[in-house]
């Protein structure tokens, strides 16, 4: 088991935000959390680093108990966060925000990760030395993600990757999820109010609202669930 969250809650202030989580992903699994605005989905991701602390319940990653490890430490441990809305560095180059993406990961593989990123990317090598901020929001979150891929990862956590783009470049954001899956073995918890999109990349789902998991199941279960296509595919509340 790669990440297990058991009876998990969190607070902001006053307000109870996760409501006792139980949510498990398995290596080499690409695992969806869905669910509507003000859910729950992007606290849930941010709790796995401490922001905000779990105020009762067990977080285990990679058998090791990190609920109450400070942040830094927990990104040592082998998580990265594709952050919502990418939080790229805008007056940075390319080239300097993906070593920014270095922070935890052994220097002497740069180079080489750096090539790997760019096959898998080809946009980012053209534009090596171009700032951040100038690309499209499409090539911003591909830049997001080959940051995120550069400090190599056992858990890739994506926080509404589609969120804004154009469908070019949402097609394209599902397709290397699955590239990185298939071909890399790379274990993946995804967020997303793209609920058709990912559910259909999913070998696991869960459906959270109002900080609760309500329902779980394979993709496509849920993709073929009436209440699922009610609220979230047929029309609903994306």
């Amino acid at each position: 088991m790669m990440l297990q969250m058991t009876g998990v809650h969190a607070h902001y202030g006053h307000v109870h935000a996760l409501r006792g989580i139980d949510l498990s992903v398995q290596v080499g699994e690409v695992v969806t959390l869905i669910g509507a605005n003000g859910a729950g989905k992007s606290t849930l991701m941010t709790s796995l680093f401490g922001a905000p602390r779990c105020s009762s319940g067990q977080i285990i990653f990679d058998g090791e108990d990190i609920t109450r490890l400070p942040t830094h430490q927990i990104s040592h441990r082998g998580i990265a966060l594709v952050p919502e809305g990418r939080r790229i560095y805008p007056r940075m180059t390319i080239l300097e925000n993906l070593q920014m993406g270095v922070s935890y990961a052994d220097p002497s593989n740069f180079e080489v990760d750096l090539k790997r990123m760019e096959a898998l990317f080809p946009i980012l090598e053209s534009r090596r030395h171009q700032a951040a901020g100038t690309l499209s929001g499409g090539e911003q979150q591909m830049l997001a993600i080959a940051r995120a891929l550069m400090s190599r990862p056992k858990l890739l956590l994506l926080d509404e990757p589609s969120l804004g783009l154009a469908p070019l470049y949402i097609r394209k954001v599902f397709e290397i999820i699955q590239e990185l899956n298939r071909d890399y073995g790379m274990t993946i918890l995804l967020v997303e109010q793209n609920a058709n999109h990912a559910l259909k990349v999913a070998h696991r789902a869960y459906v959270l609202q109002h900080g609760e998991i309500v329902l779980s199941g394979t993709g496509q279960e849920l993709l073929s669930d009436p209440a699922v296509r009610a609220a979230y595919l047929d029309g609903g509340s994306h």
